[in-house]
């Protein structure tokens, strides 16, 4: 068991039933799964783009990444339908949770100019999302070999109803949100 996961059942659990008031522990929001996302707008030009991004988010999140292609065709951006245009990779269980100690303890710490998440980055139905502008902020990113460095996006799932039970949950898990809170 990862040690996040650990300390959710047994701290974070009780203390956001109490928290948050609910009358069954069942009641209590968890995480869900955590998605993280790279658009490689370039990558229609070249493919090697999409395979070493492909290659860097597999060692960012521990588990493999797939290419998502292009919907439909965009003559304006020269897309044509089937045409790989990022990857992506969707995180769940025990893997999910070390993602997210090493995002927190690791990743977060090492942003340049951090000043907190923005707790105004809820969907209204518990889900959070937020941009990374550097990719190698993660450990397991080799600067020496990075050819260019790329943003990503992370969202977050949670069992919660609303942004404020996400948000409690999020921070017990050390979140460094902004002081500003939600409305």
């Amino acid at each position: 068991m990862s040690r996040l996961l650990d300390i959710y059942n047994t701290h974070i659990k009780q203390d956001l039933k109490s928290k948050l008031g609910f009358k069954n522990i069942y009641e209590v929001p968890k995480l869900k799964k955590i998605i993280l996302n790279m658009g490689i707008g370039e990558g229609k030009d070249d493919s090697k783009l999409i395979d070493k991004a492909l290659e860097d988010l597999t060692l960012i999140s521990g588990q493999k990444a797939v290419k998502t292609n292009s919907k439909k065709a965009i003559s304006g951006f020269k897309i044509r339908e089937g045409m790989p245009l990022g990857v992506k990779v969707t995180l769940r269980n025990k893997i999910m949770y070390e993602f997210l100690d090493r995002l927190v303890n690791i990743a977060i710490p090492r942003i340049r100019d951090f000043r907190g998440l923005n707790s105004k980055s809820f969907d209204g139905n518990g889900n959070f999302s937020m941009g990374i502008k550097e990719h190698v902020i993660f450990p397991e990113i080799n600067f020496d070999k990075v050819e260019k460095i790329r943003g990503m996006d992370i969202t977050i799932c949670t069992s919660a109803k609303n942004n404020n039970e996400a948000l409690q949950l999020l921070k017990s898990f050390n979140m460094p949100f902004s002081d500003k809170e939600l409305n």
